[in-house]
């Protein structure tokens, strides 16, 4: 009965993971398919070649989050202990 509403008036995706800013995967709150966003914006069905790309584009991505924050960090640091005089 879930694949038949679905049929006749679509599949109602809601977000089930955020892998990066714009990659995400969608799962249909009525018949459970798995979707998620393809190279070119729209939504593709979830292989197991899919899931291996989003997992490491994840990785990459939180890899990156992190080293950004890191360095962040490392300057408010960095400035936090700077005694020497800035002038003009």
């Amino acid at each position: 009965m879930k694949s038949l509403y679905c049929s006749i008036f679509g599949h109602q995706y809601e977000v089930s993971k955020n892998i990066t800013y714009h990659v995400k995967e969608y799962k249909c709150s009525h018949c459970k398919s798995q979707a998620t966003t393809s190279g070119n914006g729209g939504l593709t069905l979830l292989t197991p070649k899919y899931k291996e790309i989003n997992s490491v584009l994840e990785r990459i991505h939180n890899k990156r989050i992190s080293r950004i924050k890191r360095q962040a960090s490392e300057k408010s640091t960095e400035n936090l202990l700077d005694f020497t005089p800035h002038f003009s």
